[in-house]
């Protein structure tokens, strides 16, 4: 069977009620699906580390406001990480990144299981009467849910079955803080910090002391939530503006704003990956840093490294292949998961990967390693050998004098140290919150406390913390299958109103892998078709399928020779343990409803 089809009459599936922890956003009360009858109600599946999520949150914000009397969009926080789970936390991210919609906080998976997720971020739509017509996982969805509100609102406005009328959603009372959610910083040749100040879209310039403001840059639509900050050669700051996708020049003499490179537009598979930087669409840079001649750009939105050349004015893809996971080896083969930290150090660019929760480097060879990680599911906090020792989702690395890298551990809310010289990773501090950065001032080092809006000084210590070691797996639960063929199946449902879009070839792509390997003892690798029979080694017992499909359709107006097409994508790293009693089938939902058997 080919997972492909035409978009098919809509079929009906009760949806079931939502279950969690506590609801934000909604002034203390609690919602039911019972009682948003007749609303068309959206449930975004998401988790707060997930650059993807935060893509979709971008997406949904027009369709939030242009249909606020019918649509009720749902946030469902569906955590990966244990501080995920932790419910200041969630309140927190909702704060941070703006989401103007009722929050359901569901730290057991519950809801998630309900609807039998399994990728972040997945939209879900439920019509007026209370039933799932459709469900989406990734990016790049919103024009097709656009598309079927429309339907919904006609064909329930002629039932009568359509209520309009307020939202649930309830704003919180704002916070009076000097900083709000900072990102990073780095100390201004006057020994003046620049922070990027992320939720307020401003750079702030702080006094020595850290604390008193000498000037705030931006805040008029100059920034979008920007982060990573680096000094170039002629006395700028490279700003990596995240949510405009883009890198912008900071002159600290006469305060001007310039772009530096990306379009405004997120980069899409397909787009160039090289090209003049003005000109060349970006995804969410999160670091930047000045390394061997080039400024080196983190770009969290599509798992890879970039460069900017300044003598050329041009960007490149410099290293990774936009799959999400962790795989060392030459630059244009490795895998990366979001990095988001960056810190050069002689022979050496320092990496934090938070997805993989790991620290990672790139040498002079364009060979990728990692020194401290072992993949996507993989966390805690435990000191010692490099090889056993474990991070939480790490957003920032600062280079140390003595040639060892202090890693803001995030969600470990803790300040580590790995040393390449003995392979240790110890603890130099705890009880910080989501720090995201550090930079040092001279014989101190300065963290950025991004939950806590401040920035905080710290000796450094000449003996590391103890803590007691503590290791975690995601709280995903495994899926079942059966040993030898596995049937996998992604399912693709051209949107109504469009066609896959054929005009250069086949319009559909598939990747899969598998960690071990060895899991997979056939069906490895890349194809058109969404349909594929893997092999599976009973002897392996578990391990991660890597899948990554990819979709192009287009408008189907023939009466239009430009139409417009559209590039619906997701990654999914799907937990499998190999039992006796297993699924022989695996099905993927990329957009539509999985009707196969």
């Amino acid at each position: 069977m080919n997972a492909v089809s035409p978009a098919p009459r809509r079929p009906r599936v009760r949806a079931p009620e939502l279950r969690g922890r506590a609801w934000l956003n909604t002034g203390g009360e609690d919602l039911t699906l019972a009682g948003l009858r007749g609303r068309i109600v959206i449930l975004d599946f998401w988790t707060f580390c997930c650059v993807n999520c935060l893509h979709v949150l971008d997406e949904l914000r027009e369709l939030e406001e242009k249909h606020r009397d019918t649509v009720v969009i749902i946030g469902v926080h569906s955590p990966k990480f244990v501080h995920e789970a932790d419910h200041q936390a969630v309140v927190d991210a909702v704060e941070r990144y703006r989401v103007h919609h009722p929050v359901l906080d569901d730290p057991e998976l519950a809801t998630w299981k309900q609807y039998a997720v399994r990728a972040w971020p997945t939209l879900v739509v439920i019509d007026p009467e209370g039933y799932v017509v459709a469900q989406h996982a990734g990016e790049g969805h919103a024009h097709a849910i656009a598309r079927l509100v429309g339907e919904l609102e006609r064909e329930h406005a002629e039932k009568g079955t359509l209520r309009r009328g307020d939202g649930p959603y309830v704003p919180p009372e704002p916070a009076a803080t000097g900083l709000r959610f900072p990102g990073k910083a780095i100390v201004l040749p006057s020994g003046n910090f620049l922070v990027s100040d992320t939720t307020r879209h401003q750079l702030v310039e702080l006094a020595p002391d850290g604390e008193s403001v000498i000037r705030r840059i931006g805040g008029d639509g100059e920034f979008s939530e920007p982060q990573g900050l680096a000094a170039l050669p002629d006395g700028t700051v490279a700003v990596a503006d995240t949510v405009h996708h883009a890198v912008r020049r900071y002159d600290p003499e006469t305060g001007r704003v310039t772009p530096l490179a990306g379009t405004g537009r997120q980069w899409w598979q397909g787009s160039p990956t090289s090209g003049p930087a003005l000109a060349t669409d970006l995804s969410s840079p999160w670091d930047v840093a000045w390394w061997e001649g080039k400024l080196w750009i983190a770009m969290a939105g599509v798992h890879q490294l970039w460069t900017y050349d300044p003598e050329t004015e041009t960007v490149r893809a410099a290293a990774g292949t936009t799959n999400e996971g962790l795989v060392d080896g030459p630059a244009a083969e490795a895998w990366f998961a979001q990095p988001s930290g960056l810190a050069a150090a002689g022979d050496r660019l320092w990496i934090a990967d938070s997805e993989t929760s790991s620290l990672r480097w790139i040498g002079t060879d364009s060979v990728v390693r990692t020194a401290v990680g072992t993949g996507l599911f993989d966390f805690g906090h435990r000191d010692g050998a490099a090889g056993q020792a474990l991070f939480q989702h790490p957003l920032g690395v600062t280079a140390l004098p003595d040639g060892s890298v202090a890693v803001s551990d995030t969600y470990n809310h803790a300040l580590r140290r790995y040393d390449p010289a003995s392979g240790e990773v110890t603890t130099l501090a705890t009880d910080l919150r989501e720090p995201s950065d550090a930079v040092l001032a001279g014989e101190d080092i300065v963290v950025v406390e991004s939950a806590r809006h401040r920035l905080t000084r710290l000796r450094l210590p000449e003996e590391a913390v103890r803590v007691a070691a503590v290791a975690h797996r995601t709280q995903r639960a495994a899926t079942d299958i059966a040993a030898g063929r596995l049937r996998l199946d992604v399912v693709f449902q051209a949107p109504a109103g469009q066609k896959l879009d054929t005009r250069y070839g086949p319009s559909t792509r598939l990747l899969v892998s598998a960690t071990p390997p060895e899991l997979l003892l056939d069906g490895a690798g890349a194809g058109s078709d969404l349909s594929r029979g893997l092999e599976i080694d009973a002897a392996v017992g578990e391990g991660v399928l890597h899948v990554s499909a990819m979709a192009a359709s287009c408008d189907d107006d023939p009466a239009n020779p430009y139409p417009a097409c559209h590039v619906h994508q997701q990654d999914w790293g799907v937990p499998v343990r190999v039992t006796d009693d297993g699924e022989g089938r695996l099905a993927l939902v990329l957009a539509g409803m999985d009707e196969g058997a």
